[in-house]
């Protein structure tokens, strides 16, 4: 049997004030960095970049972002989430600071890749919802991943538009050197999401299991193997389209305005679709939940890229991903809760986020690549269609039981 620490929240830690601000935390840490396909364009010309250059910056971050998240879920499992926030913070702020003056493609991948990309990995709502499975009692749980992952979405719904608002009356510089300084933010914000006292026993130390220990058992485990890989392609989906999205849309005749208000709206239907999924992961099988996501996700992008592109046609696809856009995260972390618990909730979660984040850095480079090479978006379109339809199937066989430890604990 393994033993499980008796965990207190603090006094002062009440429910509401730990899902505000995480949920602040979670708007901040993904509002500014979902504007930046907006920024593809202007930094490009400026700098005589192709999109090449600016999408592999964007990808090295969300491969970057990926590949730290579950050592950074591990430190804020052991030591809480206050330093991780804060340090990721600093890191994203700097990130933004430096992309107003670079001026090669390696300071490009340098800042908008690599430092916002640790930065994000410390700072985003994969911290902050991990956060909420310890702090919160379990029939808040699912309800509050929702929440978590809907600010996020409110952040890219009003960050899009405050974009274009501010590079309108300033330019694109001032606009990211605004938001460095806006991300700082999440750093005091993250003192509510400390972590409580652990009411523990030497003997019970030495019983709980280690973050290798819980890496290995659910790097055998089927079902959540079955999960990391359909959560790749959440991940190539969203960042293609939130990257590419604009520059999609200016090459057929529209503003870039309108791919800042498409991306924008998906930010403000997430907000229903997020909540509705962390609603909906009580109520009924979670792997039926993200395969009708992903099923429904390739169905909407053939009749959106089917169809001619005009402000209506995308405003509605917007709306319509937008329902069924991040609200793969509820379902996905409450399945490594029910099979796993949530000792190591942020570290198991953010393994499954390195697929996810796998993929954003295919979507998004290969989106790149493949336009340059033949001055069209619609190869990775379909391959997002086929990719959505393979993540659909993957996880129905997905079993929503606890492992043999977790089902051992919770019967002693």
């Amino acid at each position: 049997m393994t033993a499980t620490p008796a965990i207190r929240r603090a006094a002062w830690q009440s429910v509401p004030l730990i899902l505000v601000c995480g949920s602040l935390i979670a708007m901040l840490g993904f509002g500014p960095r979902s504007t930046l396909g907006l920024f593809l364009t202007p930094m490009s010309a400026a700098n005589g970049w192709g999109r090449d250059v600016f999408a592999l910056a964007l990808a090295l971050q969300m491969l970057l972002w990926g590949a730290a998240q579950p050592f950074i879920g591990a430190i804020a499992d052991r030591f809480g989430p206050v330093l991780v926030l804060s340090l990721g913070a600093l890191l994203y702020a700097i990130g933004f600071a430096w992309m107003t003056f670079a001026t090669t493609p390696g300071e490009m991948y340098l800042s908008a890749g690599v430092l916002i990309g640790f930065g994000l990995a410390g700072s985003s709502f994969t911290v902050v919802i991990g956060a909420f499975g310890k702090l919160l009692e379990p029939k808040w749980r699912s309800l509050s991943f929702g929440f978590g992952t809907a600010a996020g979405s409110f952040g890219q719904f009003l960050f899009s538009p405050l974009a274009v608002a501010l590079n309108a009356t300033f330019d694109w510089h001032t606009t990211l050197l605004i938001f460095a300084a806006v991300v700082l933010a999440i750093m005091p914000l993250s003192l509510a999401l400390a972590k409580p006292a652990e009411t523990i026993t030497p003997a019970q130390q030495a019983a709980l299991q280690s973050a290798p220990a819980a890496l290995r058992e659910a790097l055998v485990h089927p079902s959540y193997i079955y999960l990391v890989l359909g959560f790749f392609t959440c991940g190539f989906q969203i960042f293609f389209i939130t990257v590419h999205l604009p520059a999609y849309l200016v090459d057929r005749g529209l503003s870039a305005d309108i791919g800042a208000y498409t991306i924008g709206t998906v930010g403000l239907f997430n907000i229903i679709g997020s909540i509705s999924a962390g609603y909906l992961s009580n109520r009924m099988p979670k792997r039926y939940l993200l395969s009708g996501i992903y099923f429904l996700r390739s169905i909407a992008i053939v009749i959106y890229i089917m169809l001619p592109v005009s402000v209506a046609s995308s405003l509605v696809f917007g709306a319509v991903m937008g329902l069924l856009w991040l609200s793969t995260v509820p379902p996905t972390n409450a399945l490594v809760v029910v099979m796993f618990g949530t000792r190591w909730l942020t570290m198991l979660a953010g393994f499954a986020f390195f697929s996810h984040q796998v993929g954003g850095f295919l979507g998004v480079w290969l989106g790149g690549v493949v336009f340059e090479r033949s001055g069209s978006y619609d190869p990775i379109w379909w391959l997002a269609i086929l990719l959505g339809i393979l993540a659909g199937v993957i996880n129905l066989p997905i079993k929503e039981q606890p492992v043999a430890r977790v089902a051992a604990a919770s019967a002693a």
